[in-house]
């Protein structure tokens, strides 16, 4: 594994940098965060004058045509600015399922709108008492030529501002991928905010018919396909904490070095840089198993051991750095003012989106046990 960074990646990775440190100010994000989508359409907006929502897209589409893995380090610089932007529903679950297995029908329908910035799509991939997202328990049966579906699931990002969302559902013949209307005949959403202040939905579907050309990927392969897309939305999701974590790093690093007690920085106390200097040791081996499992997947279709190991490493270095940055603030650290609080907040967010540390763990003993 090639642990630099080609001058593109750097590059692309600066232009996404340079747009978040001019919109993603602190008062910005309380602005955001009052408001009742709690969604920076500005922001989006910018981002996709740079292309950047078209990162990881085919270039046939509008996009740049990266990989992966150059999509990971955007989602760093997604979770340094903690950005209230649904980039994570539609730029890690729903598009680049869509590019990989869509027809050239609904790659046309949607791919150039996410790439424009003016289609939002999302993916259902958790249910309620369910914690496994290959399994799902929402059921699909045959209607006609298409389906009709039942089932509920939770914790749905940017349900209330897509227009698709991408749900699936188990059939006799296997799990089949759907894209529903989220205002469509017999969806119901109630809204759900969740730790990091987000708002989800909770989708019931009661009897909701999916037209053929709503079926992204039909039942008899559809089993495959969703452990790609499961592998890819955690290992994005593991890259956004990468940038939480830094970024409350750094915000502490400044804080302890200016903070002054018994005229000295608190940062030159032995408690205070050895508490910091284990919170960064627990950074880097979070990148690092972050970035091999992007690399593998950028190079592979499947790679469930390295994404487990790199979950786990996100649920717990995030949560040891996050913590870390929030004791060594002290009571700052705890004022919803102070920004600090905020990548808290993400971190425990991220910990248990899509499989804890704890069902990580598992599953890799699955494996083993194998």
């Amino acid at each position: 594994m090639d642990f630099s960074f080609s001058d593109e990646q750097n590059a692309l990775r600066e232009v996404a940098r340079k747009i978040f440190e001019a919109e993603c100010t602190p008062d910005r994000l309380r602005e955001i965060e009052k408001s009742d989508e709690r969604f920076d359409r500005r922001l989006w907006e910018e981002l996709a004058k740079a292309n950047l929502l078209g990162a990881s897209l085919p270039e046939s589409q509008g996009g740049s045509g990266y990989g992966f893995f150059e999509l990971c380090l955007l989602f760093e610089e997604f979770g340094r600015a903690v950005a209230p932007v649904p980039a994570w529903a539609t730029l890690a679950c729903a598009a680049p399922a869509i590019a990989k297995f869509g027809t050239d029908a609904l790659r046309k329908r949607w791919l150039p709108g996410v790439v424009a910035g003016e289609a939002i799509l999302s993916a259902a991939l958790q249910e309620p008492g369910n914690v496994d997202p290959l399994a799902p328990v929402t059921t699909a049966v045959r209607d006609g030529d298409g389906y009709r579906l039942d089932g509920q699931k939770f914790c749905v990002p940017a349900a209330f501002v897509s227009e698709r969302i991408l749900v699936p559902a188990r059939t006799g013949e296997g799990v089949g991928l759907f894209l529903v209307d989220p205002r469509g005949s017999g969806v119901g959403l109630e809204r759900q905010i969740v730790t990091n202040r987000e708002i989800q939905g909770w989708m019931k579907l009661e009897g909701v018919r999916v037209g053929r050309s709503d079926v992204l990927v039909d039942p008899a392969r559809g089993t495959r396909a969703l452990a790609w897309i499961v592998e890819r939305a955690t290992t994005a999701l593991c890259a956004t904490q990468v940038g939480v974590a830094e970024r409350a790093l750094r915000i502490t690093a400044g804080y302890v070095s200016e903070r002054q007690q018994f005229d000295r920085p608190i940062g030159s106390f032995q408690a205070v840089h050895t508490r910091a200097a284990d919170a960064y040791i627990e950074l880097e081996t979070q990148r690092l198993t972050t970035w091999q499992a992007a690399y593998l997947l950028s190079k592979q279709d499947s790679a469930p051991e390295a994404v487990a190991i790199a979950k786990f490493f996100a649920g717990e270095a995030g949560h040891v750095v996050t913590y870390a940055a929030e004791h060594l603030h002290g009571g700052i650290g705890a004022d919803i003012d102070y920004p600090v609080h905020r990548y808290y907040l993400w971190s425990r967010q991220i910990e248990l989106t899509l499989g804890s540390s704890a069902s990580q763990l598992a599953a890799l003993g699955d494996a083993i046990a194998r």
